[in-house]
């Protein structure tokens, strides 16, 4: 790398999605010029900021899989967030190039570019997924080995690796975000959407997938950013990794109560059996959040505090019966 630029605009990848929105909407907020690239397959134009912010905020439309598709964006970028990445696991199953495209070379094309560009840092979304079926609970960043047990996992881990290496072979700085399961505005996926959905179709049962005893962290997606860039600006090193998750978790049985609740509390529950919801899945997952915790962050919401505020915002959102 030639020289690092102190100052410039920052890019992030799916920017236009639940996770990468608010991250816009924060850098916005600290005054910078944003730079979204999305291709508005999951993410949409109208999840980005308005009022105020259109001469700091820009949209490329832009398919990562492409080389050098996003150059333009990149171009004398002072960071890069990559966030965009297929946001469904179960999809990878179904299909195995998914995870491959959208994860890995999606990856690969956007630090070439980079790397051309001489872009001082990346900061990359990652997954709690790449440690598998840990054996040690909550599990710290040194763990391993990695063994990831998903195709997203594994795309994951080696966007991870690219970035870490690229990062030692060009001489820019890394920044590795592990997340818990990230909940709140403008899902479309995941256990809350679904255990809705069943209930739209049946008020009557709610189908869990499992044994119900999965148990996982899960994070609100305004304290998903804040973990960012507690990190961004904090932490020192050529590489870094972080977990970022909260100090609980709670069961998918606890979660279908909830949502069955807030529903009028009529509907019975029913499991499929077995310790797994679907190939893939990792039924118990938790973070040790004690570095990023040592930065001075910590997550506004517990898991339970986080699965309720969304399920407020979700009967609010669909205007779902008493």
């Amino acid at each position: 790398m030639t020289g690092a630029r102190a100052s410039g605009p920052t890019v992030v990848t799916g920017g236009a999605g639940a996770i990468g929105s608010m991250l816009v909407a924060a850098l916005l907020a600290r005054g910078l010029e944003v730079r979204v690239v999305d291709n508005l397959s999951a993410g949409k134009r109208a999840h980005l900021p308005g009022d105020g912010t259109a001469e700091r905020l820009t949209l490329t439309v832009a398919d990562l899989r492409t080389p050098g598709g996003v150059d333009p964006a990149v171009a004398g970028a002072a960071s890069v967030w990559h966030l965009a990445a297929n946001t469904d696991i179960r999809r990878g199953s179904a299909d195995p190039s998914v995870d491959f495209e959208h994860g890995t070379l999606a990856t690969f094309h956007l630090l070439e570019s980079v790397r051309r560009h001489d872009v001082p840092e990346v900061r990359y979304a990652s997954s709690s997924v790449v440690y598998g079926s840990a054996r040690v609970l909550p599990t710290p960043e040194t763990y391993g080995p990695l063994v990831p047990e998903s195709l997203y996992g594994a795309a994951k881990l080696a966007g991870e690796g690219m970035c870490a290496a690229y990062a030692h072979t060009y001489g820019f700085r890394a920044r590795l975000f592990r997340f818990a399961n990230i909940i709140g505005p403008g899902m479309t996926h995941g256990i809350l959407c679904d255990f809705f959905e069943k209930l739209r179709n049946d008020p009557t049962r709610l189908e869990i997938l499992g044994d119900g005893k999965q148990s996982k962290s899960y994070l609100r997606t305004e304290d998903c950013v804040s973990g960012m860039l507690a990190v961004a600006d904090r932490a020192e090193g050529r590489v870094e990794v972080f977990n970022l998750g909260t100090t609980d978790r709670i069961t998918a049985r606890e979660i279908g109560e909830k949502v069955v609740a807030a529903h009028g509390g009529r509907a019975r529950i029913e499991f499929t059996g077995g310790e797994r919801g679907w190939v893939g899945d990792v039924p118990q997952t938790f973070l040790a959040i004690d570095k990023v915790l040592a930065l001075g962050w910590k997550p506004q919401y517990s898991s339970a505090g986080a699965v309720d505020r969304t399920i407020e915002e979700m009967v609010e959102a669909r205007r779902c019966p008493p």
